[in-house]
């Protein structure tokens, strides 16, 4: 399947895979599994949404800013297989919203993963989820995804 083909003809562009901002890995393997580092939505080095869903952000930017999210985390997972062809599925994502204090719509914002996840993949693409709000993200971000995926032996 020509993944990166569906991820053009859904309009969107697969970035550059994103480099770790800090002392950690962008990715590690156990295995046939492969833990993917939390990407935020960045685009060209900055921050394409930035504050507080509730506040700053309605949950439709917050819907945007985990599509963005997720385009680099499949930049990252196609760094870590050599190939989007190697994925097996997609296991886990948690997602993680700057939401205001008691904000409830997490899961319609980290919606805007997994459905791209699904456009993309298929099947490969459905997962098991959380989908939270927290007081803050690095860079002010509005959401931060991370992922754990199966690849094929």
């Amino acid at each position: 399947m020509d993944y990166e083909k569906i991820i053009t003809d859904l309009g969107f562009t697969l970035p550059p895979a994103p480099a770790p901002a800090g002392n950690y890995l962008p990715f590690a393997r156990s295995g046939n599994l492969v833990f993917l580092a939390g990407t935020l939505p960045i685009r060209d080095g900055a921050i394409t949404h930035a504050g507080q869903v509730g506040k700053d952000l309605d949950v439709a930017a917050g819907y945007a800013a985990a599509q963005v999210c997720a385009l680099n985390t499949i930049a990252a997972l196609k760094a870590a297989a050599g190939s989007l062809d190697k994925l097996e599925r997609l296991v886990l994502v948690n997602g993680f919203v700057n939401g205001v204090a008691g904000f409830a719509d997490s899961p319609a914002v980290i919606n805007g993963a997994s459905d791209l996840f699904v456009k993309i993949f298929g099947d490969r693409g459905r997962h098991a989820r959380a989908a939270v709000a927290v007081a803050g993200l690095p860079k002010n971000a509005a959401v931060e995804i991370q992922c754990v995926a199966e690849l094929r032996a």
